[in-house]
């Protein structure tokens, strides 16, 4: 689970990339205007939203002119209101220009997430229940957006395929049934946490049985949720999953379950609006 920032490592990988991408062999435009000219630039938010990117900020200045001084005025988690100011950049005019896009892309997208998520977390802020994500992210910006989804106020499920074992319905086929893929993942790697996906009751006795520590519920109906939680009686988590939506995220968390995961939470992201504008009087 990733518990904090990723490792800045990881975040000048992904701004070296996004970099290399808008800029090419060089930023034609900008090169018109003269190399000495400094000047300060404010970035807004036009509608109200949770922020998050702090670091992709810093990274992208940083990366292309290191004078370039950011003044963070929103930080991460912190809710906004429409027409809020988030940061300002002051320092080389050229590296202001070239660095607009790239990091307005990062924060946008990393505030659309956390505030997409924060939406999620407030229908169900008294439940108990913890909203999972998913590995459904945008390619190369997993840890970005699983950090995101944590400003927002949901939590991480896995990260990858490599911190905890997800049984699943073709897993249980290919390895002979739930409770040989358990006693080999058991094996395989002792202490890692063990999920199997269930879509009945009888399969979720399986899983109980075999020593799960998480049991995912399928597609199950509210009644079904709710006796799977009352014939499970703590022996392991149980996580909800599939199809949910805003309208049965309430219900869901309402009959007892540990976990909802939501693989909209980073799929179905809506970037926040920003805007950067150049001080005229710098």
């Amino acid at each position: 689970m990733l518990a904090s920032l990723p490792a800045i490592e990881v975040i000048d990988r992904q701004v070296q990339e996004a970099l290399a991408e808008d800029v090419g062999q060089g930023d034609i435009t900008a090169q018109l205007i003269p190399a000495d000219r400094w000047r300060r630039a404010r970035v807004i938010t036009r509608e109200a939203g949770v922020f998050c990117g702090e670091a992709w900020i810093e990274s992208v200045f940083r990366q292309l002119d290191p004078r370039v001084q950011v003044s963070q005025i929103a930080h991460d988690g912190e809710r906004l209101v429409a027409d809020q100011t988030l940061f300002y950049v002051e320092g080389p005019a050229r590296a202001l220009m070239t660095g607009e896009r790239t990091a307005l892309n990062f924060v946008q997208t990393l505030c659309g997430t956390a505030t997409h998520c924060q939406a999620y977390a407030d229908r169900v802020a008294d439940t108990g229940v913890r909203l999972l994500d998913t590995r459904k992210t945008l390619p190369g910006l997993r840890l970005a957006q699983k950090y995101a989804v944590t400003c927002g106020g949901c939590h991480n499920h896995r990260i990858g395929l490599f911190d905890a074992f997800l049984i699943k319905e073709n897993h249980i086929a290919a390895c002979g049934g739930i409770a040989e893929a358990v006693a080999s993942a058991h094996r395989i790697a002792p202490g890692k946490p063990v999920e199997v996906e269930v879509e009945n009751k009888a399969e979720l006795e399986e899983a109980l049985t075999a020593g799960a520590d998480i049991i995912m519920l399928d597609e199950f109906d509210l009644i079904s949720m709710r006796e799977a939680v009352k014939f499970t009686a703590g022996r392991a988590k149980l996580e909800a999953s599939g199809g949910i939506t805003n309208k049965t995220l309430r219900p869901i968390a309402e009959t007892g379950v540990d976990y909802i995961s939501i693989g909209t939470l980073t799929k179905d992201v809506k970037a926040l609006d920003l805007s950067m504008r150049v001080l005229e009087n710098g």
